[in-house]
């Protein structure tokens, strides 16, 4: 499927439109994905490969982070650049099962496999895929709070 998008300032609220000859699984997944994006209230993310740009949704999200100046999103896909800053991402995924963990880092506590307290002052947390991430001394607080430890 080809993805276009179109800045065009006399559109406020973001249109999507679907040009096919058939509706196909692909077409109907690719609705049904923006379907649930409005319904839950959050927006659309959309994250970069190469010169591709793909709708993500934010249940396939492992993690979000910044390196190298750039916000960066893990699925099961792979890496995706994404064009909006991570404080945005926070705003936008408020109210779903995102959580900051650094200043640099959000995760999806959905796809957390376990977190080991074993580390003094920090927290180490692997992820479902196998990554493995700690949570900054400034944030523990509030992931202990989240988790009702």
């Amino acid at each position: 499927m080809r993805v276009e998008i179109r800045l065009d300032s006399e559109y406020a609220e973001p249109l999507a439109v679907i040009l096919t000859a058939e509706i196909t699984d692909e077409v109907s997944e690719a609705v049904k994905k923006i379907k649930e994006s409005k319904e839950n209230g959050s927006e659309i993310i959309t994250g970069f490969s190469d010169e591709r740009a793909e709708i993500l949704s934010p249940d396939d999200i492992y993690r979000i982070y910044s390196e190298n100046q750039k916000v960066l999103a893990v699925t099961d896909k792979g890496v995706y650049r994404l064009r909006m800053r991570l404080y945005q991402l926070e705003e936008r995924l408020t109210g779903r099962k995102f959580v900051r963990i650094s200043n640099s880092e959000i995760i999806n506590l959905d796809k957390t496999a376990n977190f080991d307290l074993s580390f003094a002052g920090t927290i180490q947390v692997k992820m479902k895929n196998g990554e493995t991430t700690f949570v900054s001394r400034r944030y523990v607080s509030e992931i202990k709070k989240r988790l009702g430890i």
